[in-house]
């Protein structure tokens, strides 16, 4: 295969429809109210009969906002599923102990924990997300682990297993010209491509010198001037999807989004907080006064009422006119109302997105035990065990893929090995309740000191803990000396 033709419609209509869902998805997400305007006043297709209230042309008075507001519950919902997955970073373990630590500082100094964190909110948000591998030896002596959103990449899939993909960006233009950069993973090597052309066309393909971002791979490209060999029998980029199946588009490899279905939900918390904030706007304190309170400023400028004067002139008003001093108006606020209504509609939305009300602060505060949380948000546990099924196999290849170009680009020798991936705790157990459960088992004599230690410290290895253990027991006198050091035997 080869890249995009010439004059080819970008974005290709194969994958037109899903991006535009992924365009109100990222509205959502991004939390911009113009954005969420944007979206639905242009979708005139959307005329279901139910008045959106961002689908509403709003035309405000002079001098006064848009008084719509919107409540970042999609966002939080994309983060909740990053946090529940990569809060604690995973672990990825080999067996040969020099690849280990090779792989251990390719993905520190990589900030890979960081790029998963990432990864996983925006799949969250748009129904999955890429991992990319690349490389550059001008910039760092180590493979690079790289997310790409999925609204910028056009997919091959074949038996459901990602075979291809074009990764693209719109790069920097002072004119009407938009320029692109293709870059397709295949198996065995990466090709680049630029394009200049126009917002719905791909246009010609140009040399990459011709642009500035891109000059500097044309440097690194083969005999063929498009392609970087990898020499792999991989690719190195990998599709994990947010969750499966696609309610939308049964039968396709694509993941959905955890907002699929909430758009409604999402619209009707808004409309409510937005109601909530009327309310407390028409409360506001007001006073009423007869034209008689009013002091005149002369002819065409107008009269005022100075509710801070202490000192009254005397008025002539009739003593027994009815309405004749001071109204003050005031309506109430229902905050009852509102407040219900709004964590009715939160729990549905992420109820539907497959999480617990409590995971939101929806339900008890008191302080619990790591078990009585797990227990409570049993729902947000079983999308996160779901979840990360979907994120692990495709993690191991990629970090297969980053050891393999590894040993053959910076670290020659280097044995690669398929890591085991192990997720972190969602849930890091209270340190208070941690102690007391080992004071309890110190007390039943059912508890090492090594043992302790490894409760406290899970993160340690066996030299850390050893001398941790050492440290304790010398400090407490429980040590037993070395007969023949302390010359107790001849």
């Amino acid at each position: 295969m080869a890249l995009a033709e010439n004059g080819s419609p970008w974005p290709p209509p194969a994958v037109a429809p899903l991006y535009r869902e992924m365009g109100t998805d990222d509205a959502w997400y991004s939390g911009d109210r113009r954005r969420l305007a944007d979206v639905y006043q242009h979708q005139a297709h959307r005329n279901d009969g139910r008045r959106r209230l961002w689908a509403r042309h709003q035309h405000p008075q002079p001098g006064r906002h848009d008084t719509r507001l919107h409540v970042p519950l999609p966002a939080d919902v994309a983060t909740m599923s990053a946090d529940l997955l990569f809060s604690e970073p995973p672990s990825f373990t080999v067996a040969d102990p020099a690849t280990q630590a090779r792989l251990d500082e390719i993905t520190e100094a990589g900030g890979v924990a960081n790029t998963l964190l990432e990864a996983a909110e925006v799949a969250a948000a748009l129904g999955g997300v890429y991992l990319r591998v690349t490389w550059d030896a001008s910039f760092t002596a180590r493979p690079l682990l790289t997310a790409v959103h999925a609204d910028c990449a056009v997919p091959e899939f074949r038996w459901g297993q990602l075979a291809a993909v074009t990764f693209w960006r719109e790069l920097p233009s002072d004119s009407a010209t938009v320029w692109r950069h293709l870059e397709r993973h295949e198996v065995g090597r990466v090709l680049h491509g630029l394009y200049q052309g126009t917002a719905d066309s791909l246009g010609t393909r140009v040399p990459l010198p011709e642009h500035p971002d891109t000059a500097p791979l044309a440097d690194s490209l083969g005999a063929e001037g498009d392609a970087i060999e990898t020499g792999l029998d991989q690719l190195t980029a990998a599709y994990i999807p947010n969750i499966r199946p696609n309610r939308r588009h049964r039968g396709s490899p694509f993941g959905r989004s955890d907002y699929q279905s909430a758009h409604d939900l999402f619209d009707a918390l808004d409309e409510t907080w937005s109601s909530w904030l009327r309310d407390i706007r028409l409360a506001r304190a007001r006073l009423i006064v007869p034209d008689g309170y009013l002091r005149d400023h002369g002819p065409g400028r107008g009269a005022s009422f100075d509710d801070d004067r202490e000192i009254w002139q005397a008025l002539s008003i009739p003593p027994s006119e009815t309405g004749g001093g001071i109204t003050l108006s005031q309506f109430a606020i229902r905050v009852a109302e509102h407040q219900q209504t709004a964590e009715a509609i939160t729990r549905q939305a992420v109820q539907l997105a497959g999480y617990s009300a409590q995971s939101f602060g929806l339900g008890d505060s008191m302080a619990t035990t790591a078990t009585e949380v797990t227990a409570r948000e049993r729902r947000s546990m079983i999308t996160r065990d779901k979840k990360a099924r979907y994120w692990a196999p495709a993690l191991a290849d990629m970090l297969l893929v980053m050891l393999r170009l590894d040993g053959t680009l910076y670290t020659p020798g280097l044995a690669p090995e398929r890591p085991t991936i192990a997720f972190g705790d969602s849930v890091s157990e209270d340190p208070q309740t941690v102690a007391q459960t080992l004071s309890l088992l110190q007390q039943a004599q059912a508890v090492s000191t090594d043992t302790k230690v490894r409760a406290l410290h899970p993160d340690w290895d066996d030299a850390a803990v050893r001398a941790e253990v050492d440290r304790i027991l010398a400090e407490t006198g429980a040590a037993v000396p070395d007969p023949m050091q302390a010359g107790l035997l001849p």
